[in-house]
């Protein structure tokens, strides 16, 4: 029986350390941080696939003038909201730039890929 309930106390004990190194610890301002670096890199990865689709000629002058036009603008916007709400982005305003983003990422996929795609040919 002492046998028994101190092999159960062991158990509790390591699996209470387990789950303790386990949790991560998070705080207010590291979720913030991790949400802006998000928007940023998104902005970044979106420069550089415009970069690379004028590079390789995919994407014609004309509509990487768009395309930068559009960036810009996003990142005006960005800039704005955050100096409005003091250097963060709130749940509303990063859903509209991620919205914004979406759709732009959508405009440079179209536009590489633009030509490529021929109805009934496979």
């Amino acid at each position: 029986m002492k046998v028994s309930l101190l092999g159960v106390g062991l158990l509790a004990i390591t699996s209470t350390i387990g789950f303790a190194q386990a949790a991560p610890a998070t705080t207010a301002p590291a979720l913030t941080q991790r949400h802006a670096a998000t928007i940023g890199q998104r902005r970044d990865n979106q420069q550089q696939r415009i970069g690379n689709g004028i590079q390789t000629g995919r994407i014609n002058p004309r509509k990487a003038v768009k395309l930068e036009r559009r960036e810009a603008s996003i990142g005006r916007q960005a800039h704005r909201m955050r100096a409005a709400d003091h250097g963060r982005l709130n749940r509303r305003n990063r859903a509209r730039l991620n919205h914004r983003l979406n759709r732009t990422s959508r405009a440079i996929y179209r536009a590489n890929h633009r030509g490529n795609y021929r109805p009934g040919k496979q």
